[in-house]
């Protein structure tokens, strides 16, 4: 029976591999060395080193060993991708049999949720003190799980919501948004939000990215990296000589500078309104220019069911998906090449629509069609990556291209 060895991160489950290609490349040095002594006895031993290994090899001393960059973490990787909500974690081994049948290459998983709870188990007294360790995590086997994605070469992606926490207010309401009266804010919906302005709250979410190193994440994917719509000078205290952008790109600029040594990506979602909208950039803090400028990837949300009637000509966005997706990416892309060259760092990636906005009224099922018109708009934009969404991590496998 094969011993099933599990990893705590990334790097030692590559080291496993790196042995085994040491190995081979050593057996290959030792029949070279054989091969010149029987070409040449005269010259005694010789090592006839063919081309491509020698791209492989550099020597330390007197070892030679493979040119592998130890930074293994930070390997480029083209991500075709899905959402797993955490407490849909229990359906890992039916989507990685999706991942091997199709184009999937990526899945991004909750590591901080929607409410604000870890769900996974920690230790890590700053992340008991503001609340969102689970004594019953999703994730309680996440090192099995890990295990599990590196074995069939799946990239992981770690989800952080970051501000969006409505269990932090209860254990630190002065780090929270504050009306006025010096309460927690709470918008129509009931949610709370860290005050982004507190910059103990950026030591939080780094330790959360730490710990979700840790566990083996090649990547860092922010979400609820803004301010919720309602949040405006007349019900919250907000500073009025730093604005909401400035404050979100400076800790942008922050996180991308601490978790920089370790050698993740860094990406964050955004809205997609925001690339064309400087009305709604500056409602909810993003500001595409500056984060595009500082991140490894940015993922805007430009699902068409979100999109208002008549966005990009389009009476009905939900019922044209091609040029929605088209047309927004071709919108990020004009907007992107107003940067000088040196700024233009990351990726777009965009969320895409894999699930029925049943509840607007001039909506469509979104099957096989529409989800593949969705991927053939961002090609088509001259981009190369994507992932889509759903809620149930229900997803349309005929959509997807075989492997």
């Amino acid at each position: 029976m094969r011993k099933n060895i599990s990893y705590t991160s990334y790097a030692q489950y590559k080291a496993k591999k790196q042995n085994l290609q040491r190995i081979i490349i050593i057996v290959i040095i030792l029949i070279t060395m054989f091969v010149g002594y029987f070409l040449d006895m005269r010259k005694g031993f010789k090592i006839l080193m063919y081309p491509e290994v020698e791209e492989m090899m550099y020597t330390l001393g007197d070892f030679i060993q493979p040119n592998l960059s130890c930074d293994i973490n930070k390997s480029p990787t083209k991500v075709k991708g899905i959402y797993i909500p955490s407490h849909k974690i229990n359906k890992i081994d039916e989507l990685i049999d999706l991942a091997n049948s199709t184009e999937i290459n990526s899945f991004v998983i909750d590591i901080k949720n929607d409410s604000g709870y870890l769900t996974f188990p920690t230790t890590n007294p700053l992340l008991i003190k503001m609340g969102g360790v689970s004594e019953t995590p999703y994730l309680q086997d996440i090192e099995e799980i890990m295990d599990k994605l590196y074995k069939n070469n799946i990239y992981p992606i770690a989800r952080i919501v970051v501000f969006k926490d409505k269990i932090a207010g209860k254990k630190v309401p002065e780090q929270m948004i504050q009306n006025y009266e010096g309460e927690v804010y709470e918008n129509s919906n009931g949610e709370t939000w860290l005050n982004p302005y507190d910059k103990r709250n950026w030591e939080y979410i780094f330790e959360v990215c730490k710990e979700a190193i840790n566990l083996g994440f090649k990547e860092i994917q922010l979400d609820y990296l803004r301010f919720h719509e309602s949040m405006n000078s007349s019900k919250v205290n907000i500073p009025e000589d730093y604005s909401k952008m400035d404050v979100i790109t400076d800790f942008v600029e922050y996180i991308t500078n601490k978790l920089d040594p370790f050698g993740v990506f860094v990406s964050a979602d955004v809205f997609g309104t925001i690339i064309t909208s400087s009305i709604d950039a500056e409602i909810v803090g993003q500001d595409y220019m500056a984060l595009v400028s500082r991140l490894d990837s940015i993922c805007p949300m430009i699902y068409p069911s979100h999109y208002s009637e008549g966005s990009f000509g389009q009476k009905y966005p939900d019922l044209a998906p091609y040029e929605i997706i088209l047309a927004s990416m071709r919108a990020s892309n004009k907007v992107i090449s107003k940067l000088d060259l040196e700024d233009r760092k990351a990726i777009v990636r965009p969320w895409l629509q894999d699930f029925t906005a049943s509840w607007i009224k001039n909506h469509q099922v979104y099957e096989k069609e529409q989800v593949r018109q969705q991927i053939e708009g961002v090609y088509d934009a001259l981009l190369d990556e994507w992932i889509l969404w759903n809620g149930a991590a229900i997803y349309t496998e005929d959509a997807l291209l075989d492997d």
